[in-house]
Parts: structure tokens; sequence; C-alpha cells
């Protein structure tokens, strides 16, 4: 990720200019549905952007890694799913399944060795999320691996055993070890991602286990500081230090559209039970009304608003809005009494970022702020991925069709236990009795030890 401080940024502007690249963006026509080109072609420069810095696919390089980060790595494949889903376009499809079925890891459940001691929870869910958006895409299985459906199962199973009850009564933590900074923490991401993963798999499968922890989930956070059912508010941390009375109360994106995405999976799911539809318009008003801001273009162009404007977001911040993309088509396909406040909002949103694509050497380089109509100097894989999300998401209305499940042409094979493992190597074994060759081993090496200690002390005393 290159931030320019204001003089580079100024002088890149002016070598730009001076070899003669335009400043245009990319072009793009949101609102004719029999000519998805455009969009399919602003779509397809923006994953070749991002994948410019992806190398784990390279000789000597880790498959389905990134530097510095280990999730967006799985926020990347799971939007290049969703955009070849959307546009047919298979040419990253190599590296995306090659990618996915590597860091699932030995035990099949996006928790690799190589990164298992610094993961959260969050982490691990996006790899999920992955999973599951390629079984509802009808993403081909391999031959000679998990399914894509039993991944996303392994990560469900394997998070629900962190489930904690004694700390708040529930929830997760956002971290998996005690040793991480943040492991005091429960946060939304963490809960409303396993909520969102177990909504799609109640919807897929049709396994009423899934729905009824996608409420327990829910329940639990609507109890809690990070989610208020009145007002609507979607906080993001709570703190088991003070029993989870109080929040970390920023606003982000991906923490509405988490939940967002998940209530219109039950919602669907359920046949329009009002509890849903209620949850999924409260979140989207207030989804509408925080992260749409009413001066950048009557309210239709999306932005980050906790640190786009100050200029702060770090490199997992500006994929969040991308995110929110994604899963504001979604809610807009399984609700679609909600399409006609959300189609304005991701067209306005994408001509926005088309204007902001207009970077670098070949004029094509995404910047931060869509509401400024010319690159804000800003790139990198993150900004790349969020340009692609929001391209993704208007061909997915366009195209308007629902994920599938497995009784609507989902193939993906299920694995019910997958994630749980081999549960007796984690108990221990009962002691077995003590022998009378025990007893004589045990006082046999007691003798050879002290004779060492003897022979040793002995010598020093004899060096001196």
């Amino acid at each position: 990720m290159r931030f320019l401080p204001p003089i580079f940024r100024i002088f890149s502007l002016w070598l730009m200019l001076l070899l003669g690249t335009p400043a245009t963006g990319i072009s793009l026509n949101v609102h004719d549905r029999q000519d998805t080109e455009s969009l399919k072609d602003a779509a397809s420069t923006a994953a070749r952007g991002m994948l410019r810095y992806y190398h784990g696919n390279e000789p000597g390089q880790t498959p389905g890694t990134l530097e510095g980060t280990w999730w967006e790595a799985g926020a990347m494949f799971m939007t290049l799913v969703q955009y070849w889903r959307v546009s047919g376009d298979t040419s990253h499809n190599a590296i995306t399944t090659q990618g996915l079925q590597w860091q699932a890891g030995e035990d099949h459940d996006y928790l690799p060795a190589n990164s298992t001691a610094y993961l959260g929870n969050d982490d691990q869910m996006f790899w999920g999320l992955a999973a599951i958006t390629c079984a509802e895409t009808k993403y081909p299985d391999v031959d000679d691996g998990p399914s894509w459906l039993s991944l996303a199962q392994a990560v469900f199973n394997s998070q629900i055993q962190r489930w904690d009850m004694q700390e708040c009564h529930g929830g997760l933590r956002w971290q998996i070890h005690s040793w991480l900074k943040g492991y005091d923490l429960k946060n939304t991401i963490s809960n409303g991602g396993l909520f969102q993963v177990a909504a799609r798999l109640a919807r897929y499968t049709g396994d009423q286990k899934y729905a009824d922890w996608a409420t327990k989930i829910w329940e639990w956070m609507a109890s809690s500081p990070l989610l208020d059912t009145k007002k609507w508010n979607v906080a993001d941390t709570t703190s088991v230090t003070d029993n989870c009375q109080t929040n970390g109360n920023q606003q982000w994106t991906y923490n509405y559209g988490t939940l967002l995405s998940g209530a219109a999976y039950m919602y669907n799911l359920t046949d329009g039970d009002p509890k849903w539809l209620d949850a999924v318009n409260g979140l989207l008003d207030a989804s509408l009304r925080i992260f749409f801001p009413p001066m950048y273009n009557n309210g239709t162009v999306l932005s980050e608003v906790a640190c786009e404007t100050i200029e702060t977001c770090n490199r997992d911040q500006l994929c969040f809005k991308g995110l929110l993309s994604i899963w504001l088509a979604f809610t807009a396909t399984l609700v679609p009494s909600t399409a006609e406040r959300i189609i304005p909002r991701l067209q306005g949103s994408a001509e926005a970022a088309a204007r902001q694509c207009s970077g670098g050497r070949e004029g094509t380089d995404c910047g931060v702020r869509w509401y400024e109509d010319k690159w804000d100097g800003k790139n990198g894989l993150e900004t790349q991925m969020s340009a692609l999300s929001i391209f993704t998401a208007n061909l997915m209305l366009q195209g308007n069709e629902d994920p599938v499940t497995s009784k609507t042409g989902g193939s993906s094979k299920s694995d019910p236990d997958a994630g749980t493992g081999d549960q007796s190597k984690n108990k221990q074994e009962a002691p077995r009795p003590v022998t009378t060759g025990d007893r004589a081993g045990a006082w046999i090496m007691t003798l050879v030890i002290a004779g060492a200690w003897i022979a040793i002390i002995t010598w020093l005393l004899w060096e001196s």
C-alpha cells in the first residue's frame, strides 16, 4: 500500500500529465441492464489492478498469502469468486482455487499451521465466507481437496466451540488466543461474521441447526452493547473487563454490512419473517444514513466516514466499504422490497469510483475517496478491491440471480462434521497404574542423576 505525502502526490500528478496519461477514469454505464459490457470491463480492470499486489502464485511464494495480512486474501478471493459469477471471466480462477485450497490447512478449517498463532476469529471467518460464496455461486469444487461447503461448515463448527459463556453470557472473543492483544474484546465483526456464516449455511443446507445458531448469535448481540435494535446502532467492540457493559462505538461499514446481509439471508430463509424484515430495514436505513452522506452527490456515494475525510484509514479499513457494497447487493436480491433504496446508491457509488480510478501510469489506478472527481493519489490492493466490489455489486443487481442452495442447483458436497476433528485427541488420557517396574526404573534413574551431579561437583572442586 502506498500513501503518498502531499508533495509527492502533486509531483506524481504532474508527471502523469507530462507523460500524457489520461485522467478521465474508467468508462462506465450502470443504467443499461441490456448492456453490461462497460461494467464488466470496469470490474476486469479493477481486478487486474488488484492482482498486481498478489504474488502467492509465483515461484517460491506461499499460495493464498499477502504480505502483512492474512484475512485480506480471503476477502480478495471471495470478491474474485463473486466477480467470476457475474462476469463469466475465468482468467483468475486458477489462482483463486489454489489460494482457497492451500490456506484451508491440514484440518480443512482455515486455521493453517503457518498462521494460526496470530489469527483472530474474524480472520478465519472471512475465509469461511469465501468458501460459502463458492458454494452459493456454483464455483467448481476440486477433485483432490475439500468441498467449498465443507470448508464453510468447518469454520462454523470450529468457531461455535469457542462460544464463550464464562464472560458476558456468550459471544466470540475477537482473538482466538489469550496471548494476543484484543483477547479481552468481543467484537461485532467476529460475532456478526459468524451470524452471517450460520445464516448462509442455514439457507444453503436447510439444516435447522444453523438457523438456531444464527438466532442465538443475533439475540446475544442484541442483548449486548454491540447492537441496539431500537436505534439500530452497531458498535465495534465491547470488553469482558467490565462484563460487556460499554462499547467502542466507532462506526464501520462492514459491521453494519455483515449483520444486514445475515438478516437478509434469514428473512429469505424464513419466507419473510417480520422479525428479520424489521432487522433488515433498521440496519439498511442506518447504513444509508451514516455511510452515504448527503453532501456526496445527494447521498449516493459510499464513504468510510470514520477515516476517509481525515485520511487515517489503515489498509484493513480501506476494504470495508467494498464488503458493504456486495452485501448491499445480496440484500437487494434476497429482500426485494429494499432494492429501490439500494440500487441508486450502488449505481452512484460505482460511477464515482470509476471517476476516481484515474491514477497511475495507465490512468486506471483507484483511490480511496470516491466522492472526489479525480484520483486522490492513493493506490494499493485494498483500494482496487473496493472498486472491484462496487462494480461487481452492480453486476449482481443487473443479473438479479439469487445465491443458490442445495435445492436450487448447488452441488457442493456437505460435511456437517467438518472441522470437529478427532475429539479424542483433545482429551487427557487417564493415568495408568504405577507398576513395580516403574518404581524400579525411577529408582535407577534417580541413582544415575545423583551420581552424575556428584561427579560434576567433584570435578569442579578438583579443578579449583
